[in-house]
């Protein structure tokens, strides 16, 4: 019983943060993504979580459940509202964003 993850590294406009982010599903490892790339991790069917990170900056950990056969899929960015920008540099976890599409 599998489903699959697809996430997509882009920004509209310029980002400052474009290096390659470390995917993790349940808090490991699963491999990495580079900006304006697109790709797709095998999950199991249920619930999971999901992050990114690039060095000490990372997104919050975000919670989603997939069907079997279907598909999940989120875009990741480090573009930031500029206040988040800067306060990113205090609280890393604001640095980077995960949001379902």
């Amino acid at each position: 019983m599998t489903a699959t993850l697809k996430l997509t590294h882009g920004a509209i406009g310029a980002e400052v943060r474009r290096g390659p982010y470390e995917v993790l599903i349940d808090g490991k490892p699963v491999g990495s993504i580079e900006l304006h790339e697109t790709t797709e991790f095998p999950v199991e069917t249920g619930r999971h979580t999901l992050q990114i990170r690039s060095g000490r900056n990372s997104s919050r950990t975000e919670t989603f459940e997939v069907a079997e056969d279907r598909v999940v899929a989120f875009r990741c960015t480090g573009k930031r509202f500029l206040p988040l920008f800067l306060l990113s540099f205090v609280v890393p976890s604001l640095a980077l964003v995960l949001r379902r599409e």
